[in-house]
């Protein structure tokens, strides 16, 4: 399995300075719609793969349902566990790589926001990650998540320079996309002021630090999508553009896909859990 470029190490330390313009409240609100529209209801257990610092895993966790965080960021899980150490006593984080995570039983949904998806940068490692999620969801469990889609990659992140400036730090965010591989680089640099024991800090003007990161995403056409999931066993359901119910148009930036567990013959469901589909109109 090969190692990703993006580990959120350095990252990890201004990552919600700089994430929060991202609206999460509404996304959250969007994702409990589709949760409780596929039957999923508060109480079920869910888990959440790339979830970061806690933003969403939280939210989910405050409307009622068991979490489950899966990063592979042990820096982000930090923040997440520490910075937020009242709210996450009840969740669970696990540091784990999402194309080889492992659960002690199966979930009534795996959800995925915030392209995390896009960081898998092959289609073969895309598979793997399918597979898994079918693997501990319970019987007819359903999995949501989200992607970037290839029209933002090429126009809206594309060959650009992003730049911020606050007042405790600064991040310079290099993009380049390749159209031929589909493949979009970030290398983010940041600027922070560096830690001092407090009898230093009074005696030094203060000092920044530079962290360097280089980020590598992907992005997928949605048929390819749709067919990754049936060939690792799952009933694809819907694919929406973001908080809608509609189907994504031509300039739609990050959409939405849906898929449900299907019976597997070697699989254990566990007592009490039906296996095969429950009937549906």
């Amino acid at each position: 399995m090969s190692k990703p470029m993006n580990s959120y190490t350095g990252f990890a330390k201004v990552y919600e300075t700089f994430m929060d313009n991202v609206p999460y409240d509404e996304w959250a609100e969007y994702l409990k719609g589709l949760l409780s529209e596929y039957g999923v209801e508060k109480g079920a257990l869910v888990t959440e793969l790339g979830c970061g610092t806690g933003e969403m895993t939280r939210r989910l966790a405050r409307a009622g349902y068991d979490m489950i965080g899966i990063d592979l960021s042990e820096e982000m899980l930090d923040i997440a566990r520490y910075e937020h150490e009242e709210e996450s006593k009840d969740i669970l984080y696990l540091c784990q790589d999402m194309r080889g995570f492992e659960l002690y039983g199966t979930v009534a949904a795996v959800v995925s926001v915030c392209d995390s998806m896009n960081y898998i940068t092959s289609e073969e490692e895309l598979l793997k990650v399918f597979r898994l999620v079918n693997n501990y969801l319970d019987a007819d469990g359903i999995f949501i998540f989200d992607m970037n889609t290839i029209y933002k990659y090429e126009t809206q992140l594309a060959d650009r320079v992003i730049a911020e400036n606050r007042e405790e730090c600064s991040l310079i965010w290099e993009n380049y996309y390749d159209k031929e591989t589909r493949l979009n680089e970030y290398d983010i640099t940041i600027y922070t002021k560096a830690e001092f024991e407090e009898e230093e800090e009074e005696e030094l003007p203060p000092l920044f630090e530079r962290i360097e990161e280089t980020h590598l995403q992907k992005a997928y056409q949605t048929d390819t999508v749709i067919a990754l999931l049936e060939e690792a066993g799952m009933e694809f359901v819907a694919v929406y553009g973001a908080g809608t119910r509609k189907l994504p148009g031509p300039d739609c930036e990050r959409i939405y896909f849906i898929a449900r567990e299907k019976h597997q013959e070697q699989k254990y469901y566990g007592a009490g859990q039906e296996v095969g589909h429950k009937d549906r109109d």
